[in-house]
């Protein structure tokens, strides 16, 4: 028995009760011996049997209580990862070894271990330890934001341990690869036949063995003590056989005649050259991470003591009077407190228009000011601001797991296995049918090195790297790789109207007088702005706008009250007044039949017709409009062309939002739609099989985002934190829509494209290594009998054209 007592964090309660409920729950499972809950200090310390129950477990029975457990989420880059496996290894020794850590995700293109954890139970110095005992190396997260880009340090070193090794392989192969392949085919003369050549061949081979190709054998090692198999035992294997029977032969004479130390050293040298060339690639998929990083200035000059100071960015804090001249990145977050400028924030929005700022305007970290002088305000520094909230969500993006890649992961567990299986079987068939050891031994070897899963592994997550690159470079930001995969499945759009179809700002178009106890318009006007002065609603603050653009004094309502989406109440001079929908006027029996004419007369001109009430009297009518946004029309024309069904949701009555679905080109249009009841019409679209994008601002609309099966939030280049959606377009066009389905669409194709190469290559290739079209005379020697060296070389290759497929994303246009 393997007792063991945690303390876990608990969210969510909000009684004594809730204790209770979690502390029966818990006793539930088998292997809990007690548990008790503490309400005041939101703890839950349970003691229970290793062997029958996981932490994880007990986590998972607190979400199904209704309630949650408190967790960190922590991004680690590590080193030493040559292939998928080592990815998975990884996240074994994280899920297994580390008690606390709930899910570990380990990303082979972007070298990072993205692990979830309870920080009571475990700490980031407890997983970094796992990562190393595991064989690999991991970088402290605290690294990657301050001072010098320490991942990139040591991503540098990695290439350049790789290119040294590869160079020390390329010196002694070249020689050795001449002198064997000159007296296989006779160019030289009898001197080359003689016995301390083949010695010769030894000293030239051995470095290139063990110096080269270390790497594979402690790799392999690694993944063998970790209970799995990978890329580096398959080649260590093959190398190891032609090195091995060469020195065989060389120390017992009658084994044989031909040494194969060349076979064992070209193989180690050219799969060197492919994970090397492999990592260069790699790096520049990501490179639109490191062009983010690369917008923050080293250094920023605040003002101390009335002089301008440069200090160390790291060194800046929320308040600082910060200066930046003409031409200069501007450092952090903050307010503008004087001066004019116009900065260009297309490296965050991807428009290229410069914006106008001015005393009381919002900057953000990493744009660059233009002809101005600005003196402004720390608002957010470090790891809060805008830009490294977007660095965080392209790294969080890019290392999670599109459920596309959950095939060839499952392929991936038991491909090295199968793969030596295959080998070995290859090896007795042809030692059985040929009775040639040697021959049976070269297709042994081929079979080895010529299979490939790292281009399995790399398919995915490399194309999802470039993808969603390329989104934070044009101001789309998609959290996760999930939402990137459903966008290509989505058949219908759904937009809120105010806001995103329009610009979310209606004026008064138009006052209507028709109460005769009123004095004018503006004693009209007065009263209905007086009542919304308490109102948040955009019709309520635009009627109070136009009363204030008058020079109008307002009274002070009494008794203010609002009805969701329909209207507002208050007393003004002692009298009721009713100020709202047409609609609500009649539930509240208050008669507008002699307005009804023209009320139908303004809707059909796009126009929101609200009612004035006063004492169960209709005095007037107001009339407000919101103008479409320019680039309305072209995003829904570019919608359709996509094949996409555009389907627009108000709350405004059905004339209104007809003439507006008509301008815009709408399929379908549904209103009267009150907030609480997006989302039901959103689980109404979905019911009938179709997937839904959600696209709103993502604070009124939050359900519905949240609802549909992706959601896009219309932000702006300093919003880029909404929880409710799944992609976020900071530019806050309607166009970037299209374009991010565009972008989710080439991304997917390219990954498609990736496993399908990934696939053919292993399915075609280990059946030719193996020899199966020996029997076909027609064909090549080269094909029939395929050398290890070139099969090295096909190795080599296959995970290169993988991520440079994933490369050509950046040139495919987006538009």
């Amino acid at each position: 028995m393997s007792d063991r007592s945690v303390t876990l964090p608990v969210t969510g309660m909000t009684c004594a009760n809730c204790a209770l409920n979690i502390q029966r729950n818990l006793k539930k499972l088998k292997g809990v011996k007690e548990a008790n809950v503490n309400f005041a200090t939101e703890r839950a310390s349970v003691s229970f049997d290793q062997e029958q129950v996981k932490i994880g477990d007990l986590a998972d029975k607190i979400h199904d209580a209704g309630y949650g457990v408190a967790m960190a989420t922590v991004e680690i880059p590590v080193t030493g990862m040559t292939c998928a496996n080592c990815a998975m290894t990884i996240e074994r020794a994280l899920s297994k070894k580390v008690p606390g850590v709930l899910k570990a995700s380990v990303n082979l293109a972007t070298e990072r271990a993205r692990v979830e954890y309870i920080p009571t139970i475990t700490t980031i110095e407890d997983i970094i330890s796992a990562i190393e005992r595991a064989g690999y190396g991991a970088i402290r997260p605290d690294e990657i934001l301050e001072g010098e880009d320490a991942e990139l340090v040591a991503r540098k070193d990695e290439i350049r341990n790789q290119t040294r090794k590869f160079l020390t392989g390329i010196l002694f192969t070249a020689p050795l690869f001449f002198l064997s392949m000159g007296r296989d085919l006779g160019l030289f003369g009898l001197w080359s036949h003689a016995a301390w050549v083949n010695w010769l061949f030894l000293t030239l081979a051995t470095p290139v063995q063990f110096y080269t190709g270390w790497d594979y054998y402690t790799g392999g090692w690694k993944s063998l003590k970790n209970g799995s198999a990978n890329m580096d035992v398959l080649v260590a294997m093959g190398s190891s056989v032609a090195y091995f029977y060469s020195l065989a032969v060389l120390l017992y004479s009658p084994l044989g005649s031909h040494v194969y130390f060349e076979t064992s050293a070209v193989i180690i040298t050219l799969i060197k050259l492919g994970k090397m060339l492999e990592s260069r690639t790699k790096g520049r998929t990501g490179g639109a991470i490191r062009k983010l990083m690369g917008l923050r200035p080293k250094t920023a000059t605040i003002l101390q003591d009335g002089k301008e100071t440069e200090i160390p960015l790291s060194q800046v804090r929320v308040g600082d009077v910060v200066i930046v001249h003409p031409g200069e990145t501007i450092p952090v977050d903050g307010a503008v407190l004087e001066g004019e400028s116009a900065v260009d924030e297309s490296m965050l929005t991807g428009e290229s228009i410069p914006v106008d700022k001015h005393p009381g305007a919002e900057l953000a970290g990493g744009t660059i000011n233009g002809e101005g002088r600005l003196k402004f305000e720390a608002k957010r520094v470090g790891k809060d601001t805008v830009l490294a909230q977007i660095i965080r969500l392209v790294q969080e993006a890019q290392g999670s797991k599109a459920p596309i890649q959950a095939l060839a992961d499952r392929i991936a567990a038991f491909f090295v296995p199968g793969v030596i299986g295959i080998a070995f079987l290859t090896f007795i068939l042809w030692w059985t049918i040929g009775g040639d050891f040697v021959p049976a031994m070269l297709r042994l070897v081929a079979v080895l090195v010529i299979a490939c899963p790292c281009a399995l592994g790399l398919a995915t997550p490399t194309a999802i790297m470039a993808g969603t690159g390329i989104g934070a470079e044009k101001g789309m930001l998609f959290k996760n790789s999930e939402a990137l995969e459903m966008a290509t499945k989505l058949g219908t759009i759904v937009l809120d109207k105010t806001g995103t179809i329009t610009l979310g700002k209606p004026a008064v178009v138009n006052l209507i007088l028709l109460d005769p106890h009123l004095r004018d318009e503006e004693e009209l006007l007065r009263i209905a702005a007086s009542v919304e002065r308490g109102s948040e609603h955009p019709l309520g603050r635009a009627i109070v706008k136009e009363a204030e653009r008058r020079g109008l004094d307002l009274f002070e309502p009494k008794g203010f009250r609002a009805s969701g989406g329909l209207g507002v109440y208050a007393r003004i001079n002692g009298q009721r007044v009713f100020v709202g929908k047409p609609d609500w006027s009649e539930e509240l029996q208050m008669d507008a039949s002699d307005a009804k004419e023209q009320i139908r007369t303004l809707q059909g001109e796009g126009k929101t017709a609200i009612v004035i009430v006063i004492e169960k009297r209709l005095a007037g009518l107001i009339a407000l409009a919101d103008t479409i946004k320019m680039e309305s029309i072209k995003a829904i024309n570019h919608l359709h062309k996509m094949d996409l069904k555009v389907v627009m949701l108000t709350g405004d009555n059905a004339q209104t939002a007809q003439a507006i679905a008509s301008e815009v080109n709408i399929d379908e249009m549904v209103a009267e739609v009150r907030p609480e009841e997006k989302t039901l019409k959103i689980k109404e679209f979905q019911q009938n099989k179709e997937k839904v994008g959600m696209v709103g601002d993502g604070i009124n609309d939050a359900p519905a985002l949240a609802q549909a099966d992706v959601g896009i939030a219309i932000g702006t280049g300093t919003d880029v934190a909404i929880e409710s959606a799944d992609v976020i377009l900071a530019s806050g066009e309607l166009t970037g829509v299209p374009k991010a389905i565009q972008l989710s669409r080439a991304t997917m194709k390219t990954v498609k494209q990736n496993l399908f190469w990934a696939f053919f290559y292993n399915v075609v290739l280990i059946p030719v290594a193996a020899g199966v079209l020996y029997p076909l005379e027609f064909l090549p020697a080269l094909l029939r009998e395929l050398h290890p060296i070139l099969a090295a070389l096909a190795m080599a290759m296959s995970s290169i054209t993988v991520v440079s497929n994933s490369l050509l994303l950046y040139k495919k246009k987006i538009s």
